[in-house]
Order: C-alpha cells, then structure tokens, then sequence
C-alpha cells in the first residue's frame, strides 16, 4: 500500500516526466487562424457561446444575432454553438435536439443570414462527412475524448478540433488525445477544461489543468457552464451552480486562458438542456467586459 506522499512522488514524476523541457506558457502556445480569427499567444479572448441544444430555428436565430451584435460593440472574437444532437443526456427521456439532418441545416442558415463561425459537437463518426460541409470547428465531447475512431475521422476533415478533457482524465493525459489528432497532420487544435469528477455527482475546476495543457502547445479554452455541473445532481437531469459560472469564468482568465466556452439562454429555467447552467444572455455584455479587462492585464506586453 502506497503512503500519500509516495503517491504524490509518482504523480508529480509523472508530469515532470511528461512536460520535462522549459516552457514559457505565454509564448510557447501556437496561434491559430480559423478563417478571419486568430487565437492564442497573448491574442484577444475568444468566445465560443451558443445555447446548449437547437430547440428552434427561430430560438437559435434569436440567440446568434443577440450574441453577435453583444461581440461586435466589444471588438471580441465570437464562435456561435449549438448542438444538433446530444446524445449523452442523463435520461433517455430528455430532449436531444432535432437531429443530424434538420440541426445543420438550421445551423447552415444561421451560418449564411449571419456570417458567423460555427460550432457544434459530434458523437459519432457516421456524422463527420455531413456535418463537415457545414461546422467551421468540430467538437469532440469529454466524454468521448478517448474515442479514437471518432477522433481521427474529425481530425481527417481538416477542420479545426475543439477536444474537451474528460471528466475522468488528468490534464497531463490530454497529452495522447492531442497526438491522435496530430497523427492526421492536423496541428487545428483547441483543447477545453470543463471541470474534473470530484466524488459522486459534482465537478471541481483545478485551474493548474489550464496552464498544464496550455503547455502541449495549443490555445485551451474554459468551459464556464459545464465546469459547474453536478452530473445527474437531480436523478434524471443534470443539477449546476450558476452563481459559480462568473466567478470561475474570472478565475480561467487570470490563469491565461485563451478562450471562454460559454452556454446561454434567454430563459434559462425553460431551457431543454442543462437548465441549471445556462447564463442569461442578458448577463453577457457586463460578463465580456469583466473578462477583457482581466485579460488586458494578464497578456503579455509588447
């Protein structure tokens, strides 16, 4: 039986194992350039921010103009998301959004009346060919962030790769996920926090993750709306703690984060999907401005 402290020493050699050379974490991070945005090495934040599912065309429409019109006054990089199909809701009676074929097209839509970047999460590789004509970035979700079929038939396409750490995993094992995907000869990588299991039903962000995957390389994004989850908190759907979403988000700027996942709703209480850690999209102009400010002092200087 290992003592805590022999337990620590092999962590800890781990890591040092793994991340052996000197980094310097606001430099050594690519940039990357998705069409007409630029993310990373000290760049103005991103914001990936869209509703959690697509209930409505109209809904969704609503959203993305709100959204676009709310990062244009600030001069701040948007990517619009917007599942089409979550198929790892708690329940099998919950709300999975409208499909394959009807979610891209509505994506497609918004895509062309708004002239914004696109974003949407794939479950299974079956989806790749169709949803690749359409999604600017493709998600892989945490849970499916050791899949390695589905990885490298996203990573094939071409198209920039959002993959979320699991759950499950330490920040320092993402280190083989990003290697499936470099196995393509896709360097289009995004790596996003959404919080690390912490017992039964709840999640904890450890703010050490960001630095730690910002290390291998590529721009990390936090997600401030998962992050919160208490997975299966309420039986059959998922709890959350809203009121943590901005403090947290704060928190993964100072860290030097490159990016803020965020998922919004008009009316949170009567959203279809993670209803407990939607923000109001009414909360997001004060919200964007918090967060640039943080980043201005962080970045580095010229």
């Amino acid at each position: 039986m290992l003592t805590h402290n022999e337990l620590l020493f092999i962590v800890r050699n781990r890591y040092f194992t793994l991340f052996s050379y000197e980094f310097d974490p606001d430099t050594f991070c690519k940039m990357m350039h998705i069409k007409n945005l630029s993310i990373g090495q000290g760049l103005p934040l991103i914001f990936i921010a869209g509703p959690c599912v697509i209930e409505s065309f109209e809904s969704c429409l609503k959203l993305a103009e709100e959204l676009k019109t709310f990062f244009q006054i600030k001069n701040m990089p948007f990517i619009f998301k917007a599942s089409y199909d979550k198929a790892n809701r708690t329940s099998v009676h919950s709300y999975r959004g409208p499909g394959l074929k009807e979610g891209i097209r509505i994506l497609a839509d918004i895509k062309k009346r708004l002239d914004v970047l696109i974003l949407s999460d794939v479950h299974c590789k079956e989806d790749i060919p169709i949803v690749s004509e359409t999604l600017d970035i493709i998600q892989i979700p945490a849970f499916l962030c050791r899949q390695t079929d589905l990885i490298l038939a996203a990573a094939k396409t071409g198209k920039p790769i959002n993959i979320k750490k699991g759950q499950f995993l330490a920040p320092w094992d993402m280190k083989a996920v990003v290697e499936k995907i470099r196995s393509t000869g896709n360097e289009l990588i995004l790596l996003t926090e959404r919080g690390t299991s912490f017992g039964y039903n709840n999640l904890v962000s450890d703010m050490r993750s960001l630095v730690i995957m910002r290390k291998l390389g590529y721009p990390v994004i936090y997600d401030a709306t998962h992050s919160v989850q208490l997975p299966g908190g309420r039986g059959n759907t998922s709890g959350g703690e809203r009121d943590m979403i901005i403090p947290l988000a704060r928190a993964a700027v100072a860290t030097g984060c490159d990016g803020l996942f965020l998922e919004v709703h008009d009316n949170p209480e009567k959203a279809l999907s993670d209803a407990s850690t939607v923000l109001p999209i009414k909360d997001i102009p004060h919200l964007i401005e918090q967060l640039s400010d943080i980043h201005n002092i962080i970045k580095p200087k010229a």
